[in-house]
């Protein structure tokens, strides 16, 4: 069975995610970030990163919340989670994938760290220019998804999960403006998917 080593509020949700979306069987494995379980000698010994998501499928282990949904994707091609290779479709999905993690999530993350400190230690800079990114990104994600259920279209991937999770997060801290009203009603609809609901619910 599958194992995937979890924590919240982290980057876990999203293979937890896709896994609900799968229907496939796993098992979850919580740690505890505040009590330093993330960086302990056994768990260091499969995620040397000292992060969470890590998945096991047999004798397969993986990190990077990415890599993880792409490989889930693909391990379960029934789902139809990930377009077949060598398509247009494909190469898009590819797209999002990447754009998840570098134009999205990265702005976002700067940004949440920036709030986390005490206003004093908070570098104006730094907060100008994440927020610059996330605007621009998020701009971007609006025009994608204008007129069409999905990145795709009609069907949707594991790059749903990958855009969507950072979305999500993004709109909880009130950083997804009204005028993105695309983007705002593609992150409520994924919101509202059951899978998402059962994989954030705690």
């Amino acid at each position: 069975m599958l194992k995937l080593y979890y924590a919240t509020p982290s980057r876990a949700v999203r293979p937890r995610w896709l896994l609900e979306e799968i229907a496939a069987p796993y098992e979850l494995v919580r740690l505890d970030l505040s009590a330093g379980d993330q960086k302990r000698p056994e768990y260091l010994a499969i995620n040397p990163n000292g992060t969470v998501p890590t998945l096991v499928d047999g004798e397969l282990v993986l990190f990077e919340s990415a890599a993880i949904c792409q490989y889930l994707a693909d391990r379960f091609p029934e789902a139809g989670f990930a377009p077949p290779v060598r398509t247009r479709e494909r190469g898009l999905y590819y797209q999002w994938m990447h754009y998840a993690m570098t134009s999205l999530d990265a702005p976002l993350i700067a940004l949440i760290h920036q709030t986390l400190l005490p206003e004093a230690e908070r570098v104006p800079t730094v907060v100008e220019e994440s927020g610059r990114l996330l605007s621009a990104a998020l701009a971007v994600v609006d025009r994608a998804v204008a007129g069409r259920s999905f990145l795709l279209g009609d069907a949707f991937t594991a790059a749903d999960v990958m855009v969507g999770s950072t979305l999500i997060w993004a709109h909880g801290m009130r950083l997804v403006p009204p005028e993105r009203s695309a983007a705002l009603a593609y992150t409520r609809r994924l919101a509202e998917r059951p899978a998402f609901r059962r994989a954030s619910a705690d």
